[in-house]
């Protein structure tokens, strides 16, 4: 258990690390990016099911965005799988009660269930890659202000905001608790099951003393509910924000109604 929370710690401070660096994703304003992978996820999800091919077009949209945010395409695979399980529970039931056979490959039957199994399989890695590149190229904290510049109301963005704050020290308070355990475990790999119970009980109060500390501080601080819009080194909207959305929001639209990789099929054939 304590190599996971380390892992999850790597990765919260992984992704804070990447949201600092310098390129041209991490350039554009933040609002930009947010709209952008907004008219990504709506039109990318309104495919239908049966348009398998066409919903795998939509793969480039993270790739390039992680390519010009400089972060490495395995990587940001391996996380998206996180959300399989998930999705998985979702589209079973397509696999299970659509039979009807859509397209023999050899002595193999793919039935129609099957496909749409694979296609929301393939939605919801797409959709969590985009969302990693978006945070990791923007940050969460100037994510949710770019929410709130949006017209988000301003309880749902700091209340995200609180939510990712609470997980890192959910995940710090976890790690100590697990390092005194091994301590006084006396070789035992894993503490015995009458211990779980009060391991959790004192994993809650002990966040919630530390979030109350927190809370504290940042009222001293002068924080008000909401977010502060004025921040040392805010992007300011330029052409290139302006281009970017304008360009991938046309072509995103433009590969929903007009279906590529269908048309091509009929011109090849």
């Amino acid at each position: 258990m304590k190599n996971s929370l380390q892992n999850a710690l790597c990765a919260l401070d992984a992704l804070e690390r990447n949201a600092r660096a310098e390129s041209p994703m991490h350039r554009l304003d933040a609002r930009a990016k947010l709209l952008a992978t907004t008219v990504y996820l709506v039109t990318m999800l309104s495919v239908p099911l049966p348009q398998l091919s066409e919903i795998l077009l939509y793969a480039l949209f993270p790739m390039a965005t992680a390519t010009l945010g400089g972060m490495r395409l395995g990587p940001l695979l391996r996380r998206s799988l996180a959300v399989l399980p998930f999705v998985a529970l979702i589209g079973i039931f397509n696999l299970l009660y659509d039979r009807t056979p859509a397209l023999r490959i050899g002595t193999l039957t793919v039935t129609e269930g099957g496909i749409e199994f694979a296609a929301i399989l393939l939605r919801g890695i797409l959709s969590m890659a985009a969302l990693l590149v978006l945070i990791g190229t923007t940050g969460f904290y100037a994510l949710c202000r770019a929410l709130q510049q949006s017209g988000i109301p301003r309880f749902l963005t700091v209340q995200l905001l609180f939510v990712y704050r609470y997980l890192r020290v959910l995940l710090e308070e976890a790690l100590a608790m697990s390092r005194a355990c091994d301590a006084r475990s006396f070789g035992r790999k894993h503490p015995a099951l009458r211990v779980w119970g009060t391991l959790v009980g004192q994993l809650l109060l002990r966040t919630f003393d530390r979030a109350e500390q927190i809370h504290r501080a940042m009222l001293a601080r002068g924080f008000t509910g909401r977010i502060p819009d004025c921040t040392a080194g805010k992007p300011r909207w330029r052409r290139a924000d302006t281009a970017f959305l304008t360009g991938w929001s046309l072509a995103l639209i433009a590969a929903r109604w007009s279906y590529p990789v269908e048309t091509l099929t009929r011109l090849f054939r």
